[in-house]
């Protein structure tokens, strides 16, 4: 029986960049990216990637110069899935460890403290949309390709929280069938916000990320984290913790610094259009 047990990672443990096999990261402007670097298997998710995401998004969310993680396979790929040749090494009686680290790195990025966004360059199918799908904000470009292809491999997709994304009746179709389908597709049914043309993906997830890295980080986290807390309250709890969460902020001196930044600049826009 293979042991896949080797996930550790302390809270003041700090990121070395330079451990990872499998994954590529970089730091420019308070965003890291993290790449998942497999092309030779479409990045596909053996034991040894869903570790090192694990490690990475877990060593990220602790570090205060990260606002905002870009989370790509690039411009070509996203991943293929399942390492099927693992998966068929595994006997049903002694399958606890690896499925717990697909359901590791599926909650390290999903309860990440920072916004992340999914950039997608090419097929994203079964464990690597699944992956995606953790994510608070995808994009895509016009190669990449989706689908829950567990059904057809007898295996139970993750449902949740893709109902949430595209709704109970769309998610039911897309798993059911195990059908893939493109990015235009993708976006209508709302699953991602933006297809950008093939090759052009990563500038401009880059442009988005950098803009959204300039905010306050705490409001990021903030926002993030009401989000998720807001799908289980009643419409009037909800209204209740938005109150005392805009209250923490509202005249705090990072509000009033950014609020004078902006009237200076619709100052200095309005004097040069009376020119």
């Amino acid at each position: 029986m293979q042991n896949y047990s080797r996930l550790t990672t302390t809270a003041t443990q700090k990121i070395n960049f330079m451990r990872f096999k499998y994954l590529n990261l970089d730091t420019e402007q308070k965003v890291t990216t993290i790449t998942i670097n497999r092309p030779e298997k479409g990045n596909s998710l053996s034991p040894d990637v869903l570790i090192e995401l694990h490690s990475a998004f877990e060593s990220i969310a602790k570090d205060a110069e990260t606002n905002v993680i870009i989370f790509t396979g690039g411009e070509k790929y996203f991943s293929a899935g399942f390492d099927l040749s693992e998966i068929r090494k595994l006997e049903k009686v002694s399958n606890e460890s690896y499925t717990e680290l697909f359901h590791k790195a599926y909650r390290a990025v999903l309860f990440c403290e920072q916004p992340v966004i999914c950039a997608i360059g090419g097929p994203a199918i079964a464990g690597g949309f699944d992956l995606t799908m953790m994510s608070d904000i995808r994009y895509a470009s016009t190669r990449a390709k989706f689908g829950q292809r567990e059904v057809p491999l007898a295996l139970t997709p993750i449902m949740d929280p893709l109902w949430r994304i595209v709704g109970l009746g769309v998610a039911k179709e897309l798993a059911l069938t195990g059908r893939i389908y493109d990015a235009e597709e993708a976006e209508r049914i709302r699953y991602v916000s933006k297809v950008f043309p093939e090759g052009k993906l990563l500038k401009n997830v880059g442009e988005i990320a950098c803009e959204m890295a300039s905010y306050d980080r705490s409001c990021l986290v903030e926002t993030k984290r009401l989000s998720n807390q807001l799908l289980h309250q009643d419409l009037d709890s909800s209204m209740r913790i938005q109150e005392w969460l805009f209250r923490t902020y509202i005249g705090s001196e990072e509000n009033h610094l950014r609020i004078d930044a902006l009237q200076k600049s619709l100052a200095e826009m309005r004097q040069k259009k009376s020119k």
